[in-house]
């Protein structure tokens, strides 16, 4: 662990915030992480984060949870089970996903929300639900949007925060999406 981690450690005890480890302290425990990973508050089995590996250009929507342990069996037989996750390149996870251990997400892959993944899912596929299961290829699903696309509202950046979108936009989306989904850049 760096220096200025450890510092900033050291200030969040003593003020009492306490967010537990970082990605780059799990990176520091073992942790693989590609390129261009982007997460909104995951949560990721610190007690055994060296059995995860993350590829390149990975998206996490807010709380998905990756379970490298699954103490089911430890009352019984005394011993944890434990597997490594691997989740490949360009591969999407929905808000609330739960990944358990032992499971490879291929790449190319799109979990949907909410969905709990128990077993490999294959490069190029959308899987969704508890368990999650196969839904569709992902090309099926990009073509599926392309064409929804053509006849439902596409808004381009300036509709988003970081475009700074101004009330007369917002409201502007408000009623246009009133009945039916939309695409924003």
């Amino acid at each position: 662990m760096n220096l200025l981690r450890k510092i900033r450690n050291i200030i969040r005890s003593w003020l009492g915030v306490d967010y537990g480890p970082t990605i780059s302290d799990m990176v520091d425990m073992g942790m693989k992480v590609g390129k261009n990973f982007r997460a909104e508050k995951p949560r990721i089995d610190v007690s055994h984060c060296w059995l995860i590996s993350i590829g390149d250009n990975v998206v996490f929507a807010p709380n998905v949870y990756l379970l490298a342990h699954d103490a089911s069996t430890k009352n019984h037989l005394g011993y944890t089970k434990i597997g490594r996750i691997s989740i490949g390149n360009n591969t999407f996870l929905g808000a609330d996903v739960t990944v358990m251990p032992n499971v490879k997400i291929g790449d190319n892959c799109i979990i949907g929300t909410g969905s709990v993944v128990t077993k490999d899912v294959p490069d190029n596929t959308v899987y969704a639900g508890n368990p999650a299961r196969f839904i569709c290829t992902l090309e099926d699903y990009l073509e599926k949007n392309r064409k929804l696309m053509e006849s439902h509202p596409v808004y381009d950046y300036s509709y988003t925060l970081g475009g700074n979108i101004d009330s007369q936009k917002k409201n502007q989306m408000v009623q246009e999406l009133e009945d039916g989904i939309g695409y924003v850049e």
